[in-house]
């Protein structure tokens, strides 16, 4: 139903941090495919992935990822990030309903401070991103990073939170 894909470059603790929360997201059947996309890690992050059974991969061609995703809706987040409580069913139930991109609300305990709320835009993934496997297909060209599928794409808002992948890296 939905294949999570990770972009990383030495990230190992933080990629471990999301594939822990997406392991219940598996076993309730969600998830059925995870994807890591490697630049070149130089740290445990082949380990980590191949630990928890995800594909990965050093180097790849993003449309031939995006067609053997299994699953028919695609879920875009950074290592680190971490889907808190009611993700799940949530997710489960949008994309059996909607056909719109989604992203999730950013959690109430970590909030970035007032200023750089203010004074910059959030990194495009930085809410993760909820995507039709047919629209990302579409949308796709060879060498993109997938936080350019986020560039300027309207989505709603899931009500599920976020704990953002600057935080995981703020804990190092």
């Amino acid at each position: 139903m939905l294949t999570v894909i990770i972009e990383c470059q030495d990230q190992e603790s933080e990629l471990a941090q999301t594939l822990a929360v997406l392991v219940a997201g598996a076993i309730e059947g969600l998830v059925c495919d995870v994807v890591v996309l490697d630049h070149g890690s130089r740290d445990g992050s082949s380990h980590v992935a191949d630990a928890a059974g995800c594909r990965f991969y050093s180097q790849w061609d993003i449309r031939e990822i995006l067609q053997s995703a299994r699953g028919e809706w695609l879920l875009f987040v950074e290592p680190g990030a971490r889907p808190q409580a009611g993700w799940i069913d949530e997710i489960a139930e949008y994309v059996s309903l909607n056909k719109v991109p989604a992203r999730f609300t950013a959690s109430r305990g970590y909030r970035r401070p007032l200023l750089q709320r203010i004074s910059r835009s959030l990194p495009p993934l930085e809410l993760g991103l909820l995507l039709s496997k047919r629209q990302a297909i579409a949308a796709a060209k060879t060498g993109m990073r997938l936080a350019e599928f986020a560039k300027g794409r309207k989505s709603r808002q899931l009500s599920s939170e976020l704990i953002p992948s600057w935080v995981a890296r703020a804990a190092r």
